[in-house]
């Protein structure tokens, strides 16, 4: 069972959020929290796996409150729920160790599969968000467009061709296990990859790393369906 819990100030978007995770058996809600401060709270209390958190929030923000959740628990991982328009704050979540990014307007699959993902240590960008991260990076100072694809092709050549494969299938947010899985190595392999990856681009988490594959246009080929 993984365990979640849910900040955000308006009491009708955590029943919200608290109604999409209840269709998942394998997910529960163990705690709500009204703004940053109290997230903070609850997970020293409760230790879930997962915290989902409003980027805007009174009293403590969800970027305050997710910097904090890491120097506190770790092993929780932080969704961020945001709306469109708040691309400094996904940036600045993104640099604060965020690992799951999703907009409140997402499909409810996106909130499960995020959950999921962040769970098993993964990064997950909705896809919605990934574009306008990267979007914005080319619109701040940061190069074009075309730039920025061809920068993030160029770090991603000095990667191998392995560890294309693995960054190309954790930008599409799989686990380490799911990861192996697909490529048929044990997850051990897949977590040294992971770690030779974040190293050689020069970023510090694996939400980092999603976005320079988006940049990129790395996409994984379809999973092969069953005989």
């Amino acid at each position: 069972m993984i365990r979640v819990l849910v900040a955000d100030d308006e009491p009708m978007i955590r029943a919200g959020v608290r109604a999409v995770l209840s269709t998942d058996p394998g997910l529960a809600v163990v705690a709500e929290a009204a703004d940053g401060h109290e997230a903070v709270e609850l997970v020293r209390l409760h230790r879930p796996e997962v915290a989902v958190l409003d980027v805007r929030m009174p009293r403590t923000g969800g970027i305050e409150a997710a910097a904090r959740i890491r120097d506190l628990a770790p092993d929780t991982g932080v969704v961020m729920l945001t709306t469109f328009g708040e691309d400094d704050y996904i940036l600045r979540a993104l640099a604060g160790g965020a690992a799951g990014f999703l907009v409140k307007s997402g499909a409810p699959e996106e909130l499960i599969a995020g959950v999921r993902a962040v769970a098993g240590g993964a990064a997950y960008l909705s896809p919605k968000v990934a574009a306008r991260v990267v979007a914005h990076l080319a619109a701040t100072g940061a190069g074009s467009a075309a730039g920025r694809r061809a920068t993030a092709r160029e770090r991603v050549a000095a990667l191998t061709a392995r560890e294309r494969d693995v960054l190309c299938h954790l930008g599409a947010g799989l686990t380490n296990g799911q990861i192996a899985r697909r490529l048929h190595v044990v997850e051990g392999t897949v977590k040294a990859h992971v770690s030779s990856i974040l190293a050689r681009l020069g970023v510090d988490n694996r939400a980092a790393a999603a976005v320079v594959a988006h940049e990129a246009g790395m996409t994984p080929p379809p999973e092969p369906s069953e005989p």
